[in-house]
């Protein structure tokens, strides 16, 4: 792993403390070497010149101790036992520069890093009380969901960056609100709106088209009505589709396991018809949190689905675990690279999977229910053909 995607993983707050501390230590270092260099030099000039003269000191205690000035030496004496003279010591007076400059280096640097260090802890400190509004918008955000959509930022303080991005959420969030109450009431309206002509047609149908009717009648009578009830399920599924994408009012514990059961009696005769044989393994308990009515629609939409696009003398297992539902069914090859449009409404695969037989809203209903309790709905090929459709709960 390089550094800099190491150190792209880091919290902002710690980038920022690290880049506040790693300036500082630049500039230090900066500003270290452009003292010793002039220390350097300027010790170095000071030193040019330099002589020193020892002499010898007289007996006499009484005599008072005069050391020759380097001024007054024209001619230094020759050197004695007793006189030592030195001039210009350059090896002496350059140790004693790089002593002191080494020094200076060596309590410069640590110095330089409990700064440094020091810098780090307060840009950490200062970019926490930066930051603190960025918090604040992030947990108001957090708990802003499609059920509480009134609740705003209403962040207070100077028309600065922060504050403009703050109105810019809450403008966002009166969007969502419109358009989630006009969602709301459409669900509200659509049943009535919708549903009640077509099962006043209905009725018409069956009491204007009553038998005895003339044979050549008959055929339409079955087939206006069979354009009824179709009319009528893909309604059912829109406002099903419609329901979960906003989302659940309430929820309550759910057996998986006895919900399965039901959907399997049910789908029983629709298998038999087209001689698939249903296989359920419904021994491991599988409870959660949702809407009984929407996990039920959401089972027997993928159940229909195993049992509709199968192939004859074909088979439909259903399997539990902890948290997963797994239904594999029989049925053609499926291209891997075509599992997504399973997913998108309307859409099929191919002629074989034809408006006689639904409306393409089966998986796409299915997994709009699973998103809506936090569960997610795959699908792969099956070794042999047919799909294997994983529904998978998060853990409790």
């Amino acid at each position: 792993m390089t550094p800099r995607v190491l150190l792209s993983r880091l919290p902002f707050r710690t980038r920022l403390a690290a880049a506040i501390a790693g300036l500082f230590l630049l500039a230090g270092i900066a500003l270290l070497a452009f003292v010793v260099l002039l220390a350097r030099y300027g010790t170095a000039q000071q030193a040019e010149g330099i002589s020193v003269t020892y002499g010898d000191v007289p007996t006499d205690p009484t005599t008072p101790f005069e050391p020759a000035h380097p001024t007054r030496l024209q001619h230094p004496p020759p050197v004695t036992d007793d006189v030592a003279v030195v001039e210009k010591i350059e090896q002496t007076v350059q140790a004693v520069q790089d002593t002191a400059l080494r020094q200076m280096i060596l309590w410069s640097a640590v110095g330089l890093v409990v700064l440094a260090l020091f810098a780090g802890f307060l840009g950490w400190w200062l970019a926490g009380r930066a930051l603190r509004p960025v918090a604040a918008m992030t947990d108001a955000a957090r708990r802003i969901s499609e059920q509480n959509l009134h609740q705003r930022l209403s962040l207070t303080g100077s028309d600065d960056e922060l504050h403009r991005l703050a109105d810019t959420f809450d403008t966002m969030l009166d969007r969502l609100e419109r358009a989630f109450e006009s969602q709301r009431r459409f669900v509200a309206n659509a049943s009535h709106e919708l549903k009640t002509p077509l099962a006043a047609q209905r009725t018409t149908l069956q009491v204007g088209l009553a038998d005895p009717l003339p044979v050549h009648l008959v055929d339409v009578r079955e087939d206006l009505l069979a354009t009824n009830r179709e009319a009528e399920q893909l309604i059912d599924a829109l406002l099903l589709l419609a329901r979960s994408d906003r989302g659940l009012d309430q929820t309550e514990s759910v057996d998986l396991v006895a919900t399965a059961r039901l959907v399997t009696a049910e789908l029983a005769p629709l298998a038999a018809v087209r001689g698939v044989r249903i296989d359920s393994g419904l021994d491991t308990p599988l409870v959660v949190r949702g809407d009984t009515v929407l996990l039920r629609h959401l089972l027997t939409n993928v159940i229909r689905n195993a049992v509709q696009y199968n192939c004859p003398d074909g088979h439909v297992r259903v399997r539990f675990d902890a948290t997963t539902v797994t239904v594999t069914n029989t049925g053609a090859l499926v291209p891997a690279e075509r599992i997504p449009d399973l997913f998108e409404p309307f859409r099929r695969l191919d002629t074989d999977r034809t408006a006689t037989t639904g409306h393409g809203l089966g998986l796409p209903v299915a997994a709009s229910v699973a998103e809506a309790h936090h569960a997610t709905l795959t699908a792969r090929p099956g070794p042999k053909g047919g799909l294997i459709v994983t529904l998978r709960f998060p853990c409790a």
